[in-house]
């Protein structure tokens, strides 16, 4: 088998663009040019004898390229010349089939089931909460138009007067978008690319016992291509002295911090700070072991030679006040020692105590706020000043688009889950509207300010809501009949292969009923396209379609 790769690196050599200046393969750039059926590479592939009888079928005098087969061989753990180089030139996560995480084009998309609640947490009751996920895979070569700019819906801007129908959008707009957050980063790179000061995020934890897929656990593969997906283009989002913090537990916060090191480099990684949660001797666990109650906060910068760091510092009477009716407490002295003002960057963030949104929920709102408003201004502070943009693609029920606000910075959320987003709602028009919770007197906050919140114009997305909300095989019956009559299905499938009268389909769960139509949605079509925006199919308001244009800046 060494020979033959030798036969297909001889053959790849031929072309530059596959090789850097030392002569190191370039296996992504070679993969995907395959993906993309590169005319070049191919007549590479069919001059060769070896590499024609490998990688080429003939169908009636006509040659087909296995493109599928090629890959494959591209991204072989066995195509570097022997174990050592292979380690010498890269060592990083793999995936289930031995691929590098970094080297996969694949796109992980999940769909949150309608219902659901999303919390982070460490305790035992925490730990029994319900995170259903639908969790879809794609391969570089189903991946077309996924990734373009979508069209908005339902843009509203929100002020201290009321709401009102939003057509324009400008840069000193606050922005609420609800839908897919990786869709959404995607459509924010044609107007903030390199733009955003500060990203923050809270992602799932993937803790095994909250179900982050389908009636299953997240693996750590497909969890890391999620995060892997999300965090390229949060990259490109960042301004050069920007920087990002991402917060987990010890589920998989060390496997992000390796594939952090290899989006953002290991030279740009700044500080692994701690989130206590409750004093070590309140903590309470039945657990005959080491007691866990903290998260981990990864810090990179954009790039650590421009990064923008700000020093602050809090009065040591203010650690005083926060810690006070603390149960069990230690004596103030023996974690902060030292002058009467203590720099609040250069110790571990701890949690003195858990700061809800309680304010902002109805009675029959099942959400614990993990975050608190103090940590998130701390971060904040750290890395901007007032007017710069923070943006936070994981934005639950709001904190970090509230303490932007209260500190008078612009700000970016992107939220998908229907609770959530109805609990930032509120929170947001209570904030605006003066509310005195969390940093608001610290900081002086006497209400106002405004923001715009809009909504990725579902297509595709619109079935697989239903698809989540079904209660019966009758729900889904009617959901696949309509699919057939005006969605958009996958060009894989023939839909007069389905028979759903068949004994095998009824002998299928609901779940199982679910997953399948999920699968047959093409999920390039999930939401409408800037650039189908005319197209009378897609039925889009001229509100839409001006808010839309306003946000891209075109006229």
């Amino acid at each position: 088998m060494s020979k033959f790769f030798d036969a297909v690196v001889e053959v790849l050599k031929q072309d530059e663009r596959f090789f850097t200046a030392d002569g190191e393969l370039l296996r992504n750039a070679v993969y995907e040019a395959a993906m993309k059926m590169d005319p070049k590479l191919i007549k590479m592939l069919y001059a060769n004898e070896e590499t024609k009888h490998r990688f080429f079928t003939d169908i009636d005098g006509i040659s087909v390229f296995d493109k599928v087969g090629f890959g494959w061989v591209i991204n072989n753990r066995e195509f570097l010349p022997d174990s050592y180089t292979r380690y010498k030139n890269k060592i990083g996560l793999v995936n289930s089939k031995g691929n590098y995480i970094s080297t996969s084009n694949d796109v992980e998309l999940v769909f949150p089931y309608k219902d659901c609640v999303l919390e982070g947490g460490q305790t035992k009751e925490d730990q029994k909460r319900n995170e259903i996920f639908y969790s879809t895979t794609l391969a570089p070569d189903e991946v077309d138009r996924l990734l373009a700019p979508k069209v908005f819906h339902n843009a509203t801007r929100y002020t201290v007067d009321g709401n009102e129908n939003a057509i324009t959008f400008s840069e000193a707009d606050n922005l609420l978008i609800k839908g897919n957050n990786l869709l959404a980063l995607a459509s924010l790179l044609k107007r903030y690319e390199g733009k955003i000061k500060l990203i923050y995020i809270d992602p799932p934890y993937n803790t095994g016992s909250d179900s982050f897929s389908y009636n299953d656990s997240f693996s750590r593969s497909a969890w890391l291509t999620f995060m892997k997906n999300r965090l390229m283009i949060a990259k490109k989002l960042l301004a050069p002295e920007g920087a990002i913090y991402v917060q987990l537990d010890y589920h998989q916060v060390h496997y992000a911090k390796v594939l952090l090191d290899e989006i953002f480099g290991e030279e740009n990684f700044q500080r692994e700070i701690i989130w206590r949660i409750g004093w070590l001797s309140g903590y309470k666990t039945a657990d005959k072991n080491w007691i866990r109650n903290h998260d981990t906060i990864l810090f990179y910068s954009k790039d650590s030679k421009q990064l923008q760091f700000i020093k602050n510092y809090i009065p040591k009477k203010e650690f005083k006040r926060i810690a006070k009716g603390n149960a069990e407490q230690r004596p103030i002295e023996d974690v902060w020692n030292g002058n009467e003002y203590d720099d609040l960057n250069s110790i571990a963030i701890v949690s003195f105590s858990k700061e809800t949104v309680s304010k902002m929920l109805n009675p029959e709102d099942k959400v614990k706020g993990q975050k608190s408003e103090k940590l998130i201004e701390r971060i904040i502070k750290a890395h901007t000043v007032e007017g710069d943009l923070v943006l936070d693609f994981f934005g639950g029920t709001g904190t970090t688009a509230a303490v932007a606000l209260k500190t008078k910075r612009k700000f970016i959320i992107c939220e998908q889950l229907d609770g959530h987003i109805d609990i930032s709602l509120r929170r947001l028009k209570k904030v605006i509207a003066g509310e005195q919770s969390g940093i608001s007197k610290r900081n002086d906050w006497q209400g106002g300010g405004a923001f715009v919140y809009c909504e990725l114009a579902k297509l595709n997305q619109n079935y697989a809501d239903h698809i989540q909300a079904a209660t019966d095989e009758n729900d889904l019956l009617s959901i696949w009949a309509e699919m057939q009559a005006t969605g958009f299905i996958s060009s894989k499938i023939n839909p007069n292969d389905i028979d759903t009268e068949a004994e095998d389909f009824k002998a299928l769960s609901l779940a199982d009923k679910k997953r399948l139509l999920m699968e047959l949605l093409d999920l390039n079509q999930l939401y409408v396209n800037y650039c189908d925006m005319d197209d009378e199919t897609f039925a889009v308001s001229e509100a839409d379609k001006a808010f839309t244009k306003s946000f891209y800046e075109e006229e």
